[in-house]
Parts: C-alpha cells; structure tokens; sequence
C-alpha cells in the first residue's frame, strides 16, 4: 500500500537551502558542470555547512522523537546528480540528520516533483523554481535569504513565524491598502470583521502544522512547535485576523500587530526559525537576525505588477 501523508508535514528543501553551497554555486557558475563536478568528488568527504533551511528542518526532525507517531517527513530535492549529489548524502550523516527520502534530477527542474513527493513545504534558493511552485498552487514555497551571520536557538521549541497578508491571507486586503490607501483598508477591515480573509499560499501548511501539533505530547498551549503571525496590521483591522484564524480552527500562540513597526526585533525575540514575507522591505532586514524567506506572488496577480512596476522605477 502506497504511504499515507495526509497527517505528516512534508517538507521539500533544495541542497542549496539546507547547506551553504554558495561557494560550489559559484564553481558552478565560473567552470561549469566540470568543474563542479571536479571540486563534489574532490571534497566529497568534507560535511557542508549549515545553510538557511537547516536549524527549521532539525528542529522539526526533532519533533518526531516527541511525538506519537512520525509528524514530519524531510525530501531533500537536488539538481545534483547521483555522482556529485554523494556529498550532500555524506553531509546528511555527518550532521545526524534523519532523511531517508532524496531527489537528486541531474540539472532538472525541481519543481514538476512537488506533487510526486506529497511535499506540503518547498524551501529553495531557485526564484524560477519557487515561483512555478507557487502558480501552480501545489503547496507552499518560498525563497530563502542568506542564513544570518549568527543564529540564537532560544530552546528547543521549533518556532516558525508568518507575515499575514499575502502569505496566510490572500493578498486582497494588501492589493486594497496598496491601491486605495490605509484609510480605506482599515475601513473596509472593519466592515467585513466577521468575514473571513481568504485563504493565501500558506494557509493550508498553517492549518497542517496545527493539525499536527495534536499528536504532541503536551497541551496545545505548551506545544513544542510555536506558532507566530507578525504583521503590519493594527487596530481596527487586527480584529479580522483573528476570528479568521478561529473560523479555520487554528490555534497560533502568539500575534503581533506592528503598525508599520520593524519586524525584526520582535523575530529576533521570538526566536524564529524561520520567517515567511512578501515583501523585500522586511526580509532584508529580518535576514540578519533569523532565517527569513520570501513568498512570491502568483505571476498574474495585480501585487506582482506593482512589485515589478516598483523595481523598474529603482532602476531609473
């Protein structure tokens, strides 16, 4: 009979996420397949380092020796190929890493494999990949930022944060305080209290980490996976976000509503394994402190006009 993910987190992450490749990226990129292929075999042996990815997915690996059943399963998903994917295999050893699933595609998208692997999560440093996974609506994707300089674990909690609009919620209320102006926004938020935001490209994951957390040993109030929503809303539309979350049953243990607030002291606080924003302006900052990663619009929406109508503006 064919596995069951239906309860499992499944999370998808590049080589390139999970381990700093940024210097072999590099080879990669001056000399070519050969030369690349010449320095893999050459360190073979050697373990790579820690790259953005890696602290969420040990951390989550962790929660399957609390559980009661496995909750996460990890796909490490590579364009390597088999010969020069062996380091990657090696490292995933030497760092105790519990990952028994690996696609290594030979210079292939990644991203035509979301679906065959279940994957719930797919973590990248690929925008081309992300963003055919994104539109395509298979599951959640983001890109990853360069791993901060130094990374704080606060406990041994796993601690994920989430921007609202456009990563939770869909980006209609942004695409509303973008084109109409906060006054506007804030009016039609409290209008529609009772309503419920609709869902956006990271609802479902959210909704499968809660479902998850049911199979932890403790109350939910004390679970070892902490959830977090930092955004920019503020009273009045903070009320929405809420009774939004109630309505899909989803217990989050902590919001902030910032108001045009820097994030990134607050993520620092927290403690974040990792953030999930839309918007440039945050992550940069955010980046420094934990891992952060970017959510792209769908190609066809009206936010990713305007995000690329902006950045042909910087360009003049």
């Amino acid at each position: 009979m064919p596995i069951d993910f239906s309860d499992i987190l499944v999370i998808g992450v590049s080589s390139r996420a999970l381990f700093n490749l940024e210097e072999e990226n590099a080879i990669f990129e001056k000399e070519g397949i050969e030369g690349y292929r010449k320095y893999q075999l050459k360190n073979e042996n050697e373990p790579l380092l820690p790259g953005s990815a890696f602290y969420l997915v040990k951390s989550l690996l962790e929660l399957n020796n609390q559980a009661d059943k496995e909750i996460v399963e990890v796909i490490v998903m590579s364009r390597n190929s088999p010969e020069t994917g062996l380091r990657i295999l090696n490292s995933l050893i030497k760092h105790d890493l519990k990952i028994t699933r690996v696609a290594l595609s030979g210079g292939e998208p990644l991203a035509p494999y979301i679906d065959a692997f279940d994957v719930d999560l797919f973590l990248s440093k690929d925008d081309k990949d992300v963003q055919t996974v994104i539109d395509s609506k298979a599951c959640a994707a983001a890109t990853l930022y360069a791993p901060p300089e130094s990374f704080d674990e606060k406990d041994n909690r796993v601690k994920i944060a989430f921007d609202a609009d456009a990563v939770i919620f869909s980006d209609e209320s942004e695409l509303r305080n973008k084109t109409q102006g906060l006054e506007a926004f804030h009016k039609y938020e409290s209008e529609h209290e009772e309503d419920p935001l609709n869902e956006g490209p990271f609802a479902k994951l959210l909704i499968k980490l809660s479902k998850i957390q049911e199979h932890l040993p403790t109350t939910i109030e004390l679970t070892p996976l902490r959830i977090a929503i930092v955004t920019a809303r503020n009273a009045p539309s903070h009320m929405r976000v809420i009774k939004t979350l109630r309505k899909w049953g989803v217990y989050v243990d902590e919001v902030y509503f910032l108001g045009g607030l820097s994030k990134d002291k607050v993520l620092k606080a927290f403690g974040a394994h990792i953030f999930f924003d839309d918007q440039d302006t945050h992550l940069v900052n955010t980046s420094k402190f934990v891992p952060s990663a970017k959510v792209p619009y769908l190609s066809d929406s009206p936010m990713k006009k305007i995000e690329n109508d902006k950045k042909k503006q910087s360009k003049k």
